[in-house]
């Protein structure tokens, strides 16, 4: 497994999907996922700061665990298959628990959680970013510095589209 670094959530155009991009740590990998629209929204929410005044769905989760004694210890991005991502949820005692990498990734940015990714994942899905790329980094972390939650508000899909799929491709 290698530590992964949440770059943050953008809107992919011109399909208007929005991805979550981490980035490996000690790397120059970058594992782009797509994701849906509310996890796109509570991704940016946590990486900005912003407090809801009633508990959304990966903060009630949060609240359950502390409430139930638990806590996060590492979420896995570990496995893709047919296209599709999937996570696991470490919690303390060695519990696993399965879940799609964009709540997994919302969870342990509200825990304060490291998110690893299997290099199988890495060598499957993972983007090397030449040198001269780096200026795009930049921009998206500029990007990144600029977007606010109202960016990923849901758009109209084609009927069959499923932007909670957490599939590679569109």
């Amino acid at each position: 497994m290698k530590p992964l670094e949440v770059m943050g959530v953008r809107v992919e155009m011109p399909t208007n999907q929005p991805i979550v991009l981490l980035r490996e740590r000690d790397g120059d990998r970058y594992l782009p996922i797509w994701i849906g629209a509310a996890e796109a929204t509570a991704i940016a929410y946590v990486q900005q700061g912003v407090e809801s005044p009633r508990p959304l769905t990966h903060d009630l989760f949060v609240n359950v665990l502390t409430e139930l004694g638990h806590e996060v210890s590492a979420v896995r991005i570990d496995r893709l298959a047919d296209n599709v991502f999937y996570a696991t949820l470490v919690l303390d005692g060695g519990i696993e628990v399965s879940a799609r990498p964009s709540d997994a990734i919302a969870i342990a940015l509200r825990t304060k959680s490291p998110v690893f990714g299997s290099t199988q994942v890495l060598d499957e899905a993972g983007v090397q970013m030449p040198e001269e790329q780096q200026d795009d980094v930049e921009a998206f972390r500029d990007f990144l510095d600029s977007v606010t939650p109202e960016d990923f508000v849901a758009h109209e899909h084609d009927p069959g589209d499923d932007p909670d799929d957490d599939s590679p491709t569109r």
